[in-house]
């Protein structure tokens, strides 16, 4: 019989019932022992939707439930410092939603409460769990498209008009870095396979919106004179691309960080030519489930202990470089 994680689910947010919970009950290693919400109403009424177990009105009472093994954290980016250090204390695993700090402060000391108290700890990045990743890697190692030269990353939506959005709010992280840009930031890094030096961005802070960056567009510098030109945006036409461009060929993902079965497909142009490439389709959020767990289980890690830490030392940076206008050293 396969091993079961035992999820507590803190909050009942869009993110978690329309993505993440129904993946932990579709995985093969998970499933929901418990839901909180700050409302008892609201989270015994999507524990009775989902056949939860344990609905409680508290995030303290879910922490203190001996029979949760680890808790998805999809609260607002200004709360998941705090909570993650507290579910940490409480000897849970975590699951935390992207981005996972306000700064990389933060995410150094939520990376050191989890060490100290022995539980993973994970950022939800969703897309690198998609198969598809590792064919992508693997065809960049298999040098068909020769050395890596440039990446170019977008991720843009447009929702400017709900102005109650949580994502306009600046003290709560807030803007299209922490909310899209982040996707191209991460995948450069995992492409590359290394860390950047510099950044140089431009972005459009809005008063309508908090003075959130609504739009940003940049240059991050990659060893080896390699970079990442990416833009992203919450106020701007929907689209979504990844190229990878090397000395001999380029990689085309046109759905890069959502695709999940018959979108999940991407084009390898090289010699004039061009070849689609079909990989195995999934649900992201089951393979990260699944992931999860399998790093619970056997102690191995799926990304590295401080990724999430340089993963928000590049964003705020990023920031930086885009207040200041200037170009920002990493190094």
């Amino acid at each position: 019989m396969t091993q079961k994680l035992r999820w507590g689910i803190m909050s009942c947010a869009q993110i978690a019932t329309g993505s993440v919970m129904p993946a932990i009950q579709e995985s093969e290693t998970g499933m929901i022992q418990a839901i909180a919400s700050r409302e008892l109403e609201k989270s015994r009424a999507v524990a009775a939707e989902f056949g939860i177990a344990q609905a409680y009105g508290s995030y303290e009472e879910l922490l203190a439930d001996p029979d949760v093994d680890a808790v998805y954290i999809p609260l607002p980016n200004h709360l998941h410092c705090e909570w993650v250090i507290r579910a940490a204390e409480a000897g849970k695993h975590i699951l935390c939603e992207k981005p996972i700090a306000l700064n990389s402060s933060e995410a150094a000391q939520m990376v050191a409460a989890c060490r100290t108290a022995g539980v993973h700890l994970a950022e939800a990045y969703m897309y690198r769990h998609h198969p598809r990743i590792v064919e992508l890697r693997d065809i960049i190692a298999s040098g068909e498209i020769g050395a890596l030269r440039s990446i170019r990353g977008t991720f843009t939506y447009n929702d400017a008009t709900d102005t109650s959005n949580i994502r306009f709010k600046s003290a709560w992280g807030g803007g299209s870095l922490y909310d899209v840009g982040c996707y191209p930031l991460t995948a450069a890094r995992l492409l590359f396979g290394t860390e950047p030096e510099a950044v140089t961005v431009q972005a459009l802070f809005s008063p309508e919106h908090d003075n959130v960056d609504m739009m940003a567009s940049g240059l991050v510098e990659f060893p080896g004179d390699r970079n990442l030109i990416f833009d992203c945006g919450m106020w701007a036409y929907n689209r979504q691309l990844l190229e990878v461009l090397g000395t001999l060929g380029r990689i085309e993902i046109p759905m890069p960080f959502n695709a999940r079965f018959d979108d999940a497909e991407f084009i390898v142009y090289t010699g004039g030519e061009s070849r689609c490439v079909k990989p195995v389709g999934a649900n992201p959020y089951v393979q990260q489930a699944d992931h999860f767990a399998a790093a619970v289980f056997s102690g191995k890690r799926w990304i590295a202990e401080e990724d999430p830490v340089l993963n928000m030392k590049l964003i705020e940076t990023c920031l930086e470089s885009a207040r200041k206008r200037e170009r920002i050293s990493l190094v």
